[in-house]
């Protein structure tokens, strides 16, 4: 079985090492339009920040070829897989689907049957839309992926879902099994629906994940204002197994790829419905990321470090991380910010002076604000901010 996967990010890179491993007999083909992240995979080295990919990478046997060419790719494929980014355009109040589109019309100008699989987050009627612009060889399945853990996530996956008419079961039932046998897991929950369905599953699953993360922080900021201890009241409220103990650490806002531009298109697709949940999930993380800014300026240090800018621990994405936003609002009340990232080679970012020395960073400030706890702050815990209580993302 011939595949094409278009998109090297952590969708695309992930669901391509996934079905490149030996025992499936495929051939996969990975295009992307980044010259430099192609000559790295066929390096056998990851541009993405992954332990499992860097590990699949070197040690394993995959039948794997990345390419920056789309000349002549779909010809002979038996099936496509589009993951390209789909950002939240402000302007528009919907995902920028361009790539999507392109990338559809790019397959079919090659190949006018192969089946085409969506696993880019989309809005809610995309995928009939597609069927009504193109053709019904459009499926969509949604990825419930960890950055980070992306391919952990996709051997160990929590659910297979499709998003499939009732013409495509037949197909739907194939993908199923190509990802159950990909996969490390013996039993995996399994799910065909209509592909607009589908969509809303994505949305809404990751909807309830930024609602959980916003009533956790409010949950902390009252306890912070209030001298009470956040471990001891999140701990007891877990004790409740309708609720439970996991997805409870509070932090200074969810930020990353998905939860903040997913909740922005489930608050789009609501237009002319009630949505008063949703709007306050957003609001509420805002609200968060002011609060904490605020408690920092409390404390009346001139110099202030933020320890690390990924949106949680072993990431290396600082796209919509909540620190960002903390930095912004500090320098407005005159703070001086520096940073300390070592993944970064710029001397400065937003304005801010970047060290990727601990130790000058350390000595330099009076104040350290870590939106996770990283026990090479230990020797420094008590001039260290952070609001990370179980220490886990």
């Amino acid at each position: 079985m011939k595949i094409v996967i278009v998109g090297a990010g952590y969708v695309g890179l992930s669901n391509a090492i996934l079905l490149a491993q030996e025992h499936l007999r495929t051939q996969i083909i990975l295009f992307d339009i980044d010259k430099n992240k192609v000559a790295q995979l066929n390096q056998k080295k990851t541009p993405l920040q992954d332990t499992e990919i860097c590990s699949y990478l070197v040690k394993k046997k995959l039948n794997l070829n990345a390419v920056d060419d789309p000349t002549g790719i779909y010809e002979s494929c038996d099936l496509v897989i589009i993951a390209t980014p789909t950002n939240y355009e402000t302007s528009s109040s919907t995902f920028d689907t361009s790539s999507i589109q392109s990338s559809i019309q790019t397959v079919r100008s090659q190949n006018t049957h192969v089946p085409i699989v969506i696993k880019s987050t989309i809005p809610i009627g995309f995928t009939e839309s597609m069927h009504m612009k193109f053709d019904e060889n459009i499926l969509f399945m949604p990825e419930f992926l960890r950055e980070g853990r992306a391919l952990y996530d996709n051997l160990n996956p929590s659910r297979i879902i499709v998003g499939a008419t009732n013409n495509q079961n037949y197909l739907a039932k194939k993908l199923i099994q190509l990802y159950q046998n990909a996969s490390q897991k013996k039993k995996i929950p399994q799910l065909i629906i209509p592909p607009t369905e589908a969509e809303a599953v994505k949305l809404f699953a990751n909807s309830y994940l930024a609602t959980r993360i916003a009533f956790f922080n409010e949950l902390d900021s009252f306890a912070e204002k209030n001298h009470l201890d956040s471990r001891a009241i999140i701990t007891g409220i877990g004790l409740d197994s309708r609720i439970g103990t996991h997805y409870n650490n509070p932090s200074f806002g969810y930020g990353g790829y998905c939860l903040p531009k997913d909740t922005q298109q489930l608050k789009a697709n609501y237009a002319g419905i009630p949505a008063h949940l949703i709007n306050a999930t957003i609001d509420a993380n805002l609200s968060r990321k002011h609060f904490i800014a605020q408690q920092v300026i409390n404390k009346g240090f001139k110099n202030v470090g933020v320890y690390r800018l990924s949106m949680k621990k072993d990431a290396d994405n600082f796209r919509n991380s909540a620190i960002l936003d903390i930095i912004h609002i500090l320098k407005r009340h005159g703070l001086n910010v520096t940073v300390y990232e070592p993944s970064i080679t710029c001397s400065t970012i937003i304005d801010c002076k970047v060290f990727t020395n601990i130790q000058w960073f350390k000595q330099q400030n009076d104040l350290i604000i870590a939106n996770r706890w990283h026990d090479e702050l230990s020797d420094i815990k008590e001039k260290v901010y952070s609001r990370d209580i179980f220490g886990y993302s």
